[in-house]
């Protein structure tokens, strides 16, 4: 998980001398990956390289897709690391290995925030993303 978490409650336990906080949170911001199926474990990109991916784009609040490389059946390709995806994509697909597929879970401010995009994607609103790292470089 990158970014940080609000709308956290926060507690204090006192046991004897000993004071210890504790904190419950309900929101991450950033972005977080679930594995759908390993890649290699070994080739990983690095900021600078061309990367060849499939992804589908859906909203996280209904689950409505966007956007789908795998519809049009043709890759999608871009340099990692340098602002030409999403923030979340920058982070997210930096951290996959060759062949692996997951599901980034990315929150607005990672995203597209306020503006939205294309007229497809509303004002801050979080997205979920299947993507596919199928070569690098």
């Amino acid at each position: 998980v990158h970014g940080t978490l609000s709308e956290c409650l926060f507690f204090f336990v006192m046991r004897s001398s000993t004071v210890a906080l504790f904190s419950r949170c309900s929101r991450f911001f950033g972005v977080k990956k679930d594995l759908i199926a390993a890649g290699d474990g070994k080739t990983f990109p690095k900021r600078g390289d061309k990367l060849t991916m499939h992804y589908t784009g859906t909203l996280a609040s209904n689950g409505k897709k966007f956007d789908s490389s795998v519809d049009r059946k043709q890759p999608f390709q871009f340099t990692i690391g340098i602002g030409q995806v999403i923030q979340g994509w920058d982070e997210g697909v930096i951290e996959m290995s060759l062949g692996e597929k997951a599901r980034l879970h990315i929150t607005s401010d990672y995203a597209y925030g306020r503006q939205g995009a294309g007229g497809v994607i509303p004002p801050d609103a979080d997205l979920v993303f299947e993507v596919e790292l199928l070569k690098i470089n």
